[in-house]
């Protein structure tokens, strides 16, 4: 029988298509009166669950700038895009025809610093800025969840006693 499994696990991985991956951003921002960080969630099109903005790699656009231009384009935020990612996590997409695709996201960190009245999905999808815990418990994604609550931490490290952000933030 471990030939046989071993077999049809070889078959398995020659007929896997290729791993797909997406870019997003964690868009994030410091309160102004308690001057603690909360991010935004926004909800997909199609299920109307909380996610993270996020698209497909574009030509002659680097991961991180593909990332900025989601959240731009989903939520309409403009501010710096770390270029480096402080992770990925998986979910299963599932395209217009029914089939499901496993999407690999790496996810780069943006800290905001304006909001647009207009953007080209505005209406299409809710929008809401939340503390990192009450966002980790509203994505769907366990590996996202994780990711949120790491980089909360990384936030707060980086934050002096008086509760401001050092120059030196874990914005990239």
């Amino acid at each position: 029988m471990n030939v046989i499994d071993s077999l049809l696990s070889e078959a398995r991985l020659m007929f896997r298509r290729p791993e797909r991956v997406q870019y997003a951003a964690l868009c994030y921002r410091f309160r102004k009166k308690s001057a603690m960080p909360e991010m935004l969630l926004i909800t997909s099109r199609d299920t109307g669950r909380w996610v993270i903005p996020k698209g497909w790699p574009m030509e002659n656009r680097a991961s991180h700038e593909v990332a900025g231009r989601e959240a731009w384009e989903e939520a309409g935020v403009k501010g710096q895009v770390s270029p480096d990612s402080i992770g990925s996590y998986r979910y299963d997409k599932r395209m217009s025809h029914g089939l499901k695709l496993s999407v690999v996201v790496k996810v780069y960190p943006l800290v905001v610093f304006d909001m647009a009245k207009r953007f080209p999905e505005k209406g299409s999808r809710r929008l809401e800025w939340m503390g990192f815990t009450e966002a980790a418990g509203n994505v769907a994604e366990p590996s996202l969840r994780t990711l949120i609550l790491d980089y909360q931490t990384r936030l707060l490290a980086t934050m002096n006693s008086d509760g401001k952000a050092q120059p030196t933030s874990a914005a990239g």
